[in-house]
């Protein structure tokens, strides 16, 4: 131990161990999937921390752990944004950096049992305020927040009903502290046990008391998947291999028929033939189909991803414009003053277009859809949103062609399992080079995965469902209460501070002095 803390007495050595502790987190999130890995997973960043010899310290300590975390977390976008990659990780890890300092504060040298007790609400409070400020879609969106990593978990999923993905963050990281603690502070050993007991009884009585979603009959939606097209005209030889794949679901009774996002490289207004294309496949295989265009717009500025519904009458007029955009993606942040990434990078030439709502659209029978585009999936408030105006069936048009081999699609198709587990109504993520999923209003898997190597078009039964999920009725009350800890635990640091400088007993006063002598020798 003694010659582990002499090697991390160097400022660079310490700050690769952050940076290493920081990243092993995301190992818990697809491609590995180690699920049971996220409980545990914070605890040599914690310890690490904990031994942080100053203040200042701790908070680099914490900064260079997020930087690791998002770094590995966004591995995959190195091949197009390059360095910039680098600076975009950095700018977000710097959001730990006051994390690192509470956990000193908390859990540094002999902390007391009253600390510890704290640090189990602090700690994991602390980490969801982290979670919520990067959220922000200027920043990169909700794309790997800690609980997300527990989508394939079915009492984890039963949690997300009650306070959404949020919930999930707070227990994982509440456990990660008990362990540190259980590892660490052997005389608080009792407070880090009721705190594990605690997170297994939440889960028990979620699993027990949480509402299930009723489900009361199907809906036969088919996704089609066309595979990898590249090279010129490669929008044109889309259209035809889609236009493949979904004449062979003529006759299968269908209620609807997804295509991925892009899946139209050209505005239905300006390519007549291509709408009449897409109602004759609407009438031959007896469903509407919803595309995706991506295209500058005939009657307004702009390019625009848009969800629209072909029925076998042409266009509805059904629509849904993209709201929340991929930052460099889909637009330069700041372009004035970030324009220069184009040059190091794949970052977006031109800004795309924002949408102003959402829409829930009618796609005959009567089934209601709530089409959301790409990393929008990743927004738990959008997909709640369209849960509360009465969506049947939630659908994400995807695609992560520009990141095929690697862990982003599986990642993002993961996300549609706790979408739906969120708000208790079955989701339909569709891409046009996989990974495309469909999951239950549980949050289970419903059929098989489209993987990255498919061209195919598939059926899936879809039960649908009625009813409302704690945490469609009362949305992200999970960060509120950790924003309100914050905010009382510091409140009461504040007080307790001042009442012990009150009770402190006042300085010594300096010996009296005299015209003859000092008040050291007095008389001399």
């Amino acid at each position: 131990m003694k010659t582990l803390d002499r090697r991390l007495a160097s400022t660079w050595r310490r700050s690769a161990a952050a940076a290493v502790a920081g990243a092993l987190p995301v190992l818990a999130f697809p491609g590995p999937a180690l699920w049971w890995w996220a409980w545990v997973a914070l605890v040599p960043w914690l310890l690490l921390v904990r031994t942080a010899p100053t203040w200042k310290r701790a908070a680099y300590d914490g900064w260079c752990g997020g930087f690791g975390f998002m770094l590995a977390m966004h591995h995959w976008l190195l091949p197009n944004l390059h360095v910039f990659t680098f600076v975009i990780a950095a700018l977000l890890g710097a959001l730990w950096a006051p994390w690192g300092w509470l956990v000193r504060w908390l859990l540094g040298g002999a902390p007391s049992v009253r600390r510890v007790a704290a640090s189990l609400v602090v700690l994991p409070s602390g980490w969801l305020a982290v979670e919520l400020v990067r959220s922000w879609e200027g920043l990169g969106g909700p794309w790997g927040v800690l609980g997300a990593s527990q989508w394939q978990v079915a009492p984890a999923l039963r949690l997300a009903s009650v306070g959404g993905v949020w919930l999930l963050s707070f227990l994982v990281v509440a456990v990660n502290v008990a362990v540190a603690v259980l590892v660490a502070v052997r005389r608080a050993r009792v407070p880090a046990l009721a705190g594990l007991v605690a997170t297994a009884a939440a889960t028990s009585a979620a699993w027990v008391w949480s509402p299930r979603p009723d489900t009361d009959e199907r809906a036969a939606i088919a996704v089609v998947q066309p595979g990898i097209v590249a090279g010129r005209d490669s929008a044109d030889r889309r259209f035809d291999r889609e236009e493949e794949l979904t004449r062979r679901l003529a006759d299968r009774d269908l209620d609807l028929v997804v295509w991925g996002e892009s899946s139209v490289g050209f505005d239905l207004d300006d390519r007549p033939d291509l709408a009449r294309r897409l109602t004759t496949l609407s009438r031959e295989t007896g469903a509407d189909i919803l595309v995706n265009v991506d295209a500058r717009r005939s009657d307004k500025p702009g390019i625009y991803k848009s969800s629209v519904l072909v029925g076998p009458d042409g266009p509805t007029g059904e629509r849904y414009d993209k709201m929340r955009l991929v930052p460099f993606g889909e637009y330069v942040p700041a372009r004035s003053l970030l324009g220069w990434a184009t040059s190091v990078g794949e970052a977006a030439g031109e800004d795309r277009r924002r949408g102003s709502e959402q829409v829930v659209m009618d796609a005959g029978d009567g089934l209601r859809i709530g089409p959301m585009v790409c990393f929008e999936s990743a927004f738990p408030d959008m997909s709640r949103r369209l849960a509360a105006d009465g969506a049947e069936v939630l659908l994400a048009q995807s695609s992560t062609s520009t990141f095929q081999h690697t862990w982003a699609p599986a990642q993002h198709a993961s996300l549609a399992a706790l979408r739906a587990a969120e708000t208790g109504r079955p989701m339909v993520h569709a891409t046009l080079t996989g990974v495309s999923a469909v999951y239950d209003a549980n949050g289970a898997r419903t059929g098989g995965w489209l993987g990255t190597d498919a061209s195919a078009s598939r059926i899936y039964e879809v039960p649908l469902t009625h009813g409302s999920t704690p945490y469609v009725r009362y949305g992200d009350w999970t960060p509120h209460a950790a924003l309100l800890i914050l905010a009382s635990w510091a409140a009461t640091e504040g007080v307790r501070a001042v009442r012990l400088r009150r009770s402190a007993p006042p300085p010594p006063a300096p010996p009296a002095r005299t015209a003859h002598g000092s008040g050291a020798r007095p008389g001399r």
